[in-house]
């Protein structure tokens, strides 16, 4: 099987342009906004898109009582100054902090994501 581009990851969200604004501004990617739809576009092809969902309901974690949907690991040189550039820009930090080179935040619609230190 050929392929012809890099595979995209789409996440559901209440609203995409505020999501695909926090995570292109943090990895520094190209952002697409439309509508109901955003895109954030990697150097090397790289594509996570943001999609417009009714009703959308936050996930709750660590509980499973709505699920995590998904989970992004970002590696960084610095946990202290990553912390602070990604609640900057409109993350929070998980009340339960499980790991030492990693920590755990939500974005701007309540999905987990990690910084860990490489």
């Amino acid at each position: 099987m050929a392929i012809a581009s890099m595979p995209s990851t789409v996440i559901d969200c209440p609203d995409p342009a505020i999501m695909a604004e926090f995570y292109g501004t943090m990895l520094d990617w190209k952002v697409e906004v439309d509508d109901d739809w955003a895109d954030i576009r990697g150097p090397h092809g790289q594509c996570i898109s943001f999609q417009q969902v009714e009703d959308y309901a936050a996930p709750v974690w660590p509980e499973q009582d709505v699920p995590q949907q998904m989970h992004i690991d970002v590696m960084v040189e610095d946990l202290d100054e990553a912390e602070a550039e990604v609640v900057r820009l409109g993350a929070t930090k998980a009340e339960r902090q499980p790991g030492e080179t990693f920590r755990v935040f939500l974005d701007p619609a309540g999905h987990p994501f990690c910084l860990c230190v490489e």
